[in-house]
């Protein structure tokens, strides 16, 4: 069976599809600090529940747990990057989005501090564990800071190259993953990742679905339904970075395709779909346009499987949504001048 490496980080197929995001996060964040000193962890006593704990166990001296405080998990991180070292600061996403967000802006963002946080149990993944777990305001938080880099994973291989790839941001980043064991869209860790850069994963001239996180391969799923059962050619956008967000990727697609529907699992105020409604908005270009998301709702509770089916966010709900877009009407001609 064949190894799959991220920066030293060994797993077989079968491992990648049993590790959860974060979990892999922890293995990332590990190999990385074998090679850079700076590197040190932060939690407010979630090191088993957000896998920072694999980090820990191998340098104990550079694990700092706070205790349940997450206000204190942000201030002791912004301290430590202040004396030069790369702290992760790793807690539940609802916890670091809320009951942190003073710290976060005035500590970290402020400062322009290199704080790398790592939210997990993101949007609606913690299921049962009610709404006071649930996260579903977080993406519109977070881009609101300045300074902050925002970063959405489709699954737990680009998780990986996120945590890589953010030691290269010089100032703080947030990096939004799931609970659980959400199945991979990645086969391997073999592709390009470019923080602010989006990834075309599926070409079509139709229409275009622009995601983030588990909406990748739930979308990738629908577009196939789609192209088989109704010939509808539909274009995937995976814009793993909310922020800053990839202008050219977008408005090719409202170009080619005129037709836009985007898909998060986040409240549709404030998340990615109002990320790409500006984008479009100040191009001046006009398309048809449809966010699918939690409609100014907090979520029920129940296993996310059958939330992600109740907000229309698997793979038949965004079928059915884009096939009722498919009937929305936009200005056909290619003369632009008139819509500036």
């Amino acid at each position: 069976m064949a190894e799959k490496t991220i920066t030293g980080t060994s797993w077989n197929v079968y491992d990648a599809n049993t590790m959860s995001a974060r979990e892999i996060y922890g293995r990332v964040m590990r190999e990385l600090a074998k090679t850079n000193d700076k590197i040190v962890g932060v939690t407010a006593d979630l090191e088993k529940s957000t896998n920072i704990g694999i980090f820990g166990k191998d340098f104990p001296d550079r694990m700092f747990n706070v205790g349940i405080a997450e206000q204190n998990l942000f201030g002791v991180a912004a301290g430590l990057a202040k004396v030069g070292l790369i702290p992760f600061a790793s807690t539940f996403a609802v916890f670091a989005a809320l009951r942190g967000a003073e710290q976060v802006r005035t500590d970290i963002c402020y400062q322009n501090l290199p704080v790398k946080i790592i939210g997990t149990h993101g949007g609606i993944s913690f299921g049962q564990a009610g709404s006071t777990h649930h996260c579903t305001e977080d993406i519109a938080i977070m881009k609101s800071f300045p300074n902050m880099t925002v970063i959405v994973p489709a699954d737990g291989f680009e998780t990986g190259k996120a945590v890589e790839a953010c030691l290269d941001i010089p100032g703080p980043v947030y990096i939004r993953v799931g609970r659980g064991f959400e199945p991979p869209f990645h086969k391997d860790h073999n592709f390009d990742f470019e923080i602010g850069k989006g990834q075309l994963v599926k070409d079509g001239t139709d229409v275009t679905i622009i995601t983030c996180g588990i909406g990748v391969l739930q979308s990738v799923n629908a577009a196939k339904e789609l192209q088989e059962v109704d010939g509808i050619s539909v274009r995937v956008i995976n814009i793993h970075t909310i922020k800053p967000i990839d202008k050219e990727i977008i408005l090719k697609a409202v170009k080619e395709t005129r037709r836009i529907v985007t898909v998060e699992e986040h409240s549709i105020i404030g998340g990615l779909g109002d990320s790409v409604a500006a984008v479009i908005a100040e191009s001046g270009k006009g398309c048809a346009f449809t966010k699918l998301g939690l409609n100014d709702e907090f979520a029920v509770v129940g296993y996310p499987e059958d939330l992600y089916a109740h907000y229309k966010l698997d793979s038949s709900g965004i079928a059915d949504s884009i096939r009722a877009i498919m009937g929305k009407e936009f200005e056909a001609d290619e003369d632009w001048s008139d819509e500036v």
